[in-house]
């Protein structure tokens, strides 16, 4: 039963309506349910400000979600994050991440959040089986790459198949590579990853991109660029890693296989913000709105990753944001005081 003590810890005891079994603990077990911050989210920029904001020596909780460490869990080799100089994999990375974040007395649990209350304060964070409360709220529920849908893809995600050209471009030199999409994203990563591959194929459904004027006029200037028009692609192939796609003309229906070293998905994002509609100001792709620095609409909730940054997307720039809305939370507390 939820207790209304002021003394800022709620406890639920989870086993005082059951009978005693054998196979029942011998003493209750009572989960703590009050917080100065309370993190939604798990990757590089809630593990960072869960870093920073126990060090402020907030009583701080992470919710990790249903994928703790975010989209790199699902990354191979990471190169470009500092402090690795042989380079890093990406589960290995947040696995690091999370042990210093508990080494600095946060408290992380593997749940999901099914809803939250931002009207007042403390703020109201609610899982399937337990309602957390906090003084205030970073939110680092990340985006979410859209996928083509398809076998191949989800075989081959970290192995040939990646969302990101800034992250993993070095690793397809002088390869043949696959760009699909057709808008501004999609034309700058062919242009930079132009930079890798001996060619790159822009792999686009209908017979016009949707990008800007000048986006076009870049990519098909390139003369390392070749766009496949009216085609969609209908698998992946490869053993270890990719090595062939299969696309179909979406007016002949004829198929074509073409020898790939990678598949690089740029159809956009979305982020995770389905939780927050009518909490929270989002912008029309439904990324967090920030007002000054880290902070949204709601006073005392903050926002950090790529839950509101669609320009940059790395991990280095989510763990920053991660830092910055920790000492944002740190200063707004204080004032609270």
């Amino acid at each position: 039963m939820m207790s209304d003590s002021d003394s800022g810890t709620v406890l639920i005891d989870k086993n005082s309506e059951k009978e005693p079994t054998d196979d029942s603990p011998k003493t209750s077990e009572k989960t703590k349910t009050n917080f100065d911050v309370i993190i939604i989210g798990a990757g590089p920029a809630g593990y960072t400000a869960g870093i920073y904001s126990s060090r402020a020596r907030h009583d701080t909780l992470i919710i990790s979600g249903l994928l703790p460490g975010g989209q790199l869990m699902n990354t191979t080799d990471v190169e470009n994050y500092p402090g690795f100089s042989d380079g890093i994999m990406g589960p290995d990375l947040m696995q690091v991440m999370r042990k210093q974040t508990e080494r600095m007395g946060t408290t992380i649990i593997d749940d999901v959040v099914v809803n939250v209350d931002f009207r007042r304060s403390p703020f109201k964070v609610l899982t399937a089986s337990e309602e957390f409360e906090a003084k205030a709220i970073i939110v680092c529920t990340g985006a979410t790459p859209r996928k083509i849908g398809i076998d191949g893809e989800q075989t081959f995600a970290g192995k040939g198949v990646s969302y990101c050209a800034t992250c993993d471009g070095a690793f397809f030199r002088e390869q043949p590579i696959a760009v699909v999409g057709g808008g501004d994203s999609c034309m700058e990563e062919a242009i930079f990853l132009t930079k890798f591959a001996s060619k790159v194929h822009i792999i686009h459904r209908r017979d016009e991109f949707r990008a800007s004027k000048i986006m076009q006029e870049r990519a098909l200037s390139n003369e390392k660029i070749q766009v496949h028009w009216n085609s969609t692609v209908k698998d992946i192939k490869g053993d270890e890693k990719v090595k062939q796609i299969i696309l179909t003309d979406t007016k002949t229906n004829e198929e074509t296989s073409l020898d790939m070293g990678g598949v690089f998905v740029a159809i956009g994002h979305e982020p995770n913000t389905e939780l927050f509609k009518n909490q929270l100001e989002l912008d029309e792709n439904g990324y967090i709105i920030l007002k000054n620095n880290t902070e949204t609409s709601v006073e005392g909730i903050f926002s950090a990753g790529d839950v509101h940054d669609h320009r940059y997307r790395q991990a280095v720039t989510a763990a920053g944001y991660g830092c910055m809305a920790a000492i944002d939370v740190d200063k707004y507390l204080a004032e609270k005081k």
